[in-house]
């Protein structure tokens, strides 16, 4: 029986598996623990943008063509506009299920020697171990991986937040051939669509919203070009829905613990960014670890976690602004390097410094449209 490991991810999502391979790749004995099963699915836009997928080759995880579906390059829709760019030198994302990710990068994880307690809640932690239940397991690092109403966070006393707006978000797949290489963003007047191909003969589509009772079915009435793609199709899975928000903690760590992915923090689902983030996290994580700097983390995990915010703040302005949002698209159509800048800055091409002139182009643009 398991009594003792150096690293202990309480969590086994995406996130955790993540923080776990990452640890395991330093040469740290690793342990996992859900009271979940294999795979762990959750409601989400199921696209990884270009540098997602290169943070999860790092991982050593590779998904084959026929589980998933490369778009290269980002759409926006609204009210009959339309602007679209292609991801910079010839980058692509990938649109994979929730389920399949999950369960990859679980085999990957389990290929690396990694112990999984799967069933398994944890009933606490002290400083020196994790409980289950009457049972002990000593841990010299525990990292908190169990999402955004984390138990970790607050019994580590680290559930102090700056701030935290929430949003609803619903998502379901329909069988049909993707129409587009691009992933796309259909802005409304109550809430916007998204819609990533995941594999040649199926899409998700998801719903964000600040009306809980607002469902995918009339949502669709309200884009009618969307609508008629789907016209037919087979409803392919059931519809899920979770709260998106986005949450900064004053801190992600204290002593011996760690918090990672939407444990320590969440950045709304409007920008697609939450699982690269957590890929990043891992990997700054595992160094940290490595060394024995957990100061180092809190630092590195504002600067990864400064772009996402910053791509969050711009695109919820466009929320529930439709005549914003119209001007803003006929402001993109008319200046087509900023839009393709924009995307630049949203996969980390450029930085936030860049995009200071571009927003005085922009907020031109918008007064001249």
């Amino acid at each position: 029986m398991l009594n003792s490991t150096d690293v202990f991810v309480i969590g086994g999502g995406p996130a955790g598996l993540a923080a776990a391979i990452a640890a395991r790749q330093q040469g740290f004995r690793v342990v996992v623990a859900d009271g979940a099963q294999v795979p762990i699915d959750k409601p989400c836009g199921e696209g990884l943008m270009p540098d997602g997928v290169a943070a999860l080759e790092k991982l050593g995880i590779s998904v084959d063509a026929e589980s998933s579906y490369a778009f290269r390059g980002i759409r926006f829709l609204s009210a009959g506009l339309a602007v679209d760019a292609p991801f910079p030198h010839g980058a692509s994302g990938m649109g994979v299920r929730r389920t399949v990710l999950h369960r990859l990068i679980a085999d990957r994880a389990a290929s690396l020697g990694i112990d999984f307690l799967w069933q398994t809640p944890v009933t606490g932690i002290s400083a020196d171990g994790v409980q289950l239940g009457s049972r002990k397991v000593s841990a010299r690092w525990i990292i908190g991986a169990d999402g955004g109403s984390s138990r970790v966070r607050r019994w580590a006393r680290l559930d102090a937040f700056h701030k935290r707006d929430c949003r609803y978000a619903f998502r379901q797949h329909y069988r049909v051939a993707p129409w587009t290489d691009r992933m796309e963003l259909h802005w409304g007047r109550h809430g916007e669509i998204y819609v990533t191909p995941v594999s040649k003969d199926q899409v998700c589509v998801a719903l964000i919203s600040r009306d809980p009772k607002l469902r995918l079915t009339e949502a669709l009435q309200r884009f009618p070009e969307l609508q008629s793609r789907l016209e037919g199709a087979e409803v392919s899975s059931a519809e899920k829905g979770a709260l998106t928000a986005t949450c900064k903690l004053k801190h992600v760590s204290r002593g011996n613990v760690a918090l990672i992915g939407d444990a320590s923090g969440t950045v709304d689902a409007i920008t697609g960014e939450g699982l690269c983030l957590a890929f990043s996290q891992a990997m700054v994580l595992a160094d940290c670890l490595r060394t024995g700097d957990l100061a180092r983390y809190e630092h590195e995990h504002r600067r990864l976690a400064l772009r996402p915010l910053l791509m969050a703040r711009l695109m919820l302005l466009l929320d529930e602004r439709p005549r914003l949002q119209r001007r803003t698209l006929q402001a993109f159509q008319k200046r087509p390097k900023v839009f393709q800048r924009l995307l630049e800055l949203h996969v980390g091409v450029l930085s936030p410094l860049h995009l200071a002139l571009d927003g005085l182009t922009l907020g031109w643009g918008l007064l001249t449209a």
